[in-house]
C-alpha cells in the first residue's frame, strides 16, 4: 500500500508527532509511506524519522511567515479548532494542492482541522482516515458541529481509546463512517529496562497547565522529606516552566526536583528512574505512560479520562489516583518509594503488560483496517446505507456493554483506594 499521513508540524515535539513517526516506521517495513507536514519551522525534525519514510513540508515558516497569503485567515481549516491561528489562506492553498495531487491508497489525518481538509479535499479514489489524538468531549460545541458536517465524507475515524470511540458513536451519529479504536504504539527500547534501583521519579510532557506538573511537585514534597535521597526529574518544555521553577524554590525542593528540559529520545532517561508519574487533568491516551512501562517502570497516574485507565492495571503495574488529589498522589508515590520489592515487581509487570502497545500488534490493526477499507472501495461497497446502519447498531450494543463494564471497573478501583 501507499500510505500518506498529514500532520500539523512534524518538526516539533509532542505525542501526536511521536506516535505518527512510530506508526510510519512500522508500516514502512511493508509499505510505501510518507508524512506531509503542513508547517515547518526548523531544518530537521526534533524527533528522528526513519529514513525509509519520506517527509514533505508544505509551508516553511522560516521563509514564508510574512507571505501575504499567510496573513489572511484560513477558510477550510475550521476556525473553532485549537490551532486555527497557525493556519491561513496559504496553508489552505498548499494543503489543498497536496491532497489533490496525491497518488496514494490511504491518507491519514492527525488532528480535527486536518481531518476536515481530508474530508473536503482528498481525492475520492483515496481512502480517507481521520485520527483523533484528543477526545471528542475535549472539543468545543462549535468544533463538534463543524466535524459533524465534514466527517460523513471520511471512510473511518480512529480514536486512540475504546472509551472515546464509544463516545464518538453515541454523540456524533455518523453511521456512514467506520469508527475503530487504534492505540498509539511505542517501540521496544534499545536499552535494557530499568532495574528499580534508581532513586528517581520521572515525568515527561509539555509544560502546560493541563499536565499539572505543579500538583506532582507539591505531592513530591512529602516524598523528599521522608526519603531525601530520592529526586523528581521533569522533562519537557512549555509555558509553565517559570511558574514551576518558582514553585520548586518556594517549597525548598531545589535539591530534589529538577526541570530537565526536552530530551529526545526519552528512553535513556526513563531507564534511569524507578517510577513514572503522570498527573494530567485529562489524557486522551497517555504516550508517556506507555513509554515508561516499556522501559520497566510502574506508573503512578491520575485516573483521568480516557487513556490511563485503559493502560494501567491498578495495583499490578501502577497506581491510579483521583484527578487533582495531591494527598492520594503523594501516598501512592510514598508506597512505591518505600517498598523496593513492590516497586520492582510492578516494574516487571509493567514491562510485560506494555508489549500490547508495541508496533507489531498496533500496525497489524492499522493494516487490517486499511485493507478492509480499500477492499470496500474497490468492490464499490462503500460504507453507505443499510450496511453502515447495521454496523452502527451492532457497535452501539457493544459500546453499551463497554461503558457499563468501564463503570464497574472504575467503581472497584475507587473502592480499593
Amino acid at each position: 500500500m501507499r500510505i500518506s499521513f498529514l500532520i500539523h508540524n512534524a518538526y516539533g515535539i509532542g505525542g501526536t508527532i511521536t506516535t505518527t513517526f512510530n506508526l510510519a516506521r512500522a508500516l514502512a517495513d511493508r509499505h510505501d509511506v510518507e508524512i506531509i507536514s503542513a508547517l515547518r519551522n526548523r531544518e530537521r525534525p526534533s524527533i528522528t524519522l526513519d529514513p525509509r519514510v519520506r517527509l514533505r513540508p508544505l509551508v516553511d515558516l522560516r521563509h514564508e511567515k510574512d507571505d501575504p497569503r499567510h496573513l489572511r485567515p484560513a477558510k477550510v481549516f475550521p476556525s473553532s479548532e485549537y490551532r486555527y491561528g497557525e493556519y491561513s489562506a496559504l496553508t489552505d492553498e498548499r494543503i489543498g494542492a497536496a491532497l489533490a495531487s496525491l497518488d496514494t491508497d490511504v491518507v491519514v489525518g492527525t488532528r480535527p482541522g486536518l481531518n476536515v481538509h481530508l474530508a473536503l479535499q482528498a481525492p475520492a479514489r483515496t481512502v480517507r482516515v481521520g485520527q483523533e489524538h484528543l477526545t471528542l468531549d475535549h472539543h468545543s460545541p462549535r468544533l463538534r458541529h463543524a466535524l459533524r458536517r465534514a466527517y460523513p465524507r471520511l471512510d473511518a475515524i480512529t480514536p486512540v481509546t475504546e472509551a472515546d470511540t464509544a463516545v464518538y458513536r453515541r454523540k456524533m451519529r455518523l453511521p456512514g463512517v467506520r469508527l475503530q479504536a487504534l492505540p498509539n504504539s511505542v517501540p521496544a527500547p534499545a536499552l535494557a529496562p530499568a532495574d528499580g534501583r534508581g532513586r528517581i521519579v520521572v515525568a515527561a510532557g509539555r509544560l502546560a497547565p493541563m499536565k499539572r506538573f505543579d500538583l506532582l511537585i507539591e505531592a513530591f514534597a512529602p516524598v523528599a522529606a521522608a526519603y531525601p535521597d530520592w529526586t523528581l526529574r521533569v522533562y519537557g518544555r512549555g509555558e509553565e516552566r517559570e511558574r514551576l521553577r518558582a514553585l520548586i524554590d518556594r517549597l525548598g525542593l531545589y535539591n530534589n526536583v529538577f526541570l530537565m528540559g526536552a530530551v529526545t529520545p526519552m528512553e535513556s532517561e526513563w531507564v534511569k528512574g524507578s517510577i513514572g508519574a503522570v498527573t494530567s487533568d485529562y489524557e486522551p491516551f497517555g504516550m508517556t505512560i506507555v513509554e515508561a512501562m516499556r522501559c520497566g517502570l510502574p506508573v503512578v497516574s491520575t485516573d483521568c479520562a480516557y487513556g490511563p485507565g485503559e493502560i494501567i492495571t491498578h495495583g499490578e503495574d501502577g497506581r491510579l489516583v483521583p484527578v487533582g488529589d495531591r494527598e492520594a498522589l503523594a501516598g501512592a508515590l510514598l508506597e512505591l518509594v518505600g517498598d523496593d520489592e513492590l516497586r520492582r515487581r510492578m516494574g516487571r509487570t509493567a514491562l510485560e503488560n506494555s508489549r500490547r502497545y508495541g508496533p507489531a500488534p498496533v500496525v497489524a490493526q492499522a493494516e487490517r483496517l486499511f485493507e478492509e477499507l480499500l477492499a470496500a472501495r474497490k468492490d464499490g461497497r462503500a460504507v453507505t446505507g443499510r450496511d453502515r446502519a447495521a454496523a452502527s447498531s451492532g457497535y452501539a450494543a457493544r459500546d453499551a456493554v463497554l461503558i457499563a463494564a468501564s463503570s464497574v471497573v472504575r467503581a472497584a478501583r475507587k473502592a480499593r483506594r
